[in-house]
């Protein structure tokens, strides 16, 4: 034992890593949708080349839209399952339904993880996610489009965001495949694939089967393009 607890010190003293803090400021657009977005990281750099960076940062993303369906949110509607494995199950069109909303706006605060890659000194190679937080935004007014002649109800933004697996998932999330360019030691140009995750909660149980709902969710493909700066 008293050789063992030194070389775990030894080891882990021989694992070079650095860290890093930067910002970001991000616009993404869709479909008649688009977020705006700032985030503030701190990545930790590993080994002798830094080309690896893990790192936990926050992020405050404001999307908006125009004309955007909604459609049902839990697990067990969706794919009939909360396992870990729903990820692989086909969605049960029978089971989901639709919620319009015609101006949704949602503002999310989220703690995120950052996974990065370093090509070489100008070009980094990345992928972030939210992991939990909270939303706020007014309530809007929308059309539950499964009813014969359409119900009209209103809703609000989902409070608690949480990611899990799949549908699993709960509230607002955003995530991204990024690049980043640097234009000299601190500046960067960033660009890459934003997928947003919107959820809104009606103020009654609008759909009935295959048992009662008032979750509803939109994901978002998007375009994204911001500015990076070293901190």
């Amino acid at each position: 034992m008293k050789k063992i607890i030194p070389s775990i010190f030894l080891l882990f003293g021989s694992i070079s890593v650095w860290a890093q803090q930067y910002g970001d400021a991000t616009l993404a657009v869709g479909t008649s949708q688009g977020t705006f977005s700032i985030l503030y990281g701190h990545d930790w750099e590993f080994g002798d080349k830094k080309k690896f960076a893990v790192g936990l940062g926050g992020r405050f993303t404001s999307y908006f839209g125009s004309n955007q369906y909604y459609r049902t949110a839990p697990a067990e509607l969706t794919s009939g399952s909360t396992g870990p494995f729903v990820i692989f199950k086909p969605d049960i069109e029978a089971n989901i339904d639709t919620f319009l909303i015609m101006s949704p706006q949602v503002n999310s605060i989220n703690l995120l993880i950052n996974l990065r890659y370093v090509l070489n000194n100008r070009l980094h190679l990345g992928f972030n996610i939210d992991a939990i937080g909270f939303s706020f935004g007014s309530e809007k007014d929308g059309t539950y489009l499964n009813f014969p002649e359409g119900a009209v109800s209103t809703a609000k933004p989902t409070a608690f965001n949480i990611l899990l697996i799949s549908d699993n998932d709960g509230g607002s999330l955003n995530s991204e495949f990024y690049a980043r360019y640097f234009l000299n030691k601190k500046w960067a140009l960033k660009a890459g694939a934003q997928f947003c995750f919107t959820e809104y909660t009606t103020n009654t149980e609008v759909q009935q089967f295959p048992e009662p709902n008032d979750r509803f969710r939109n994901k978002s493909l998007m375009v994204a393009l911001g500015m990076s700066v070293r901190l």
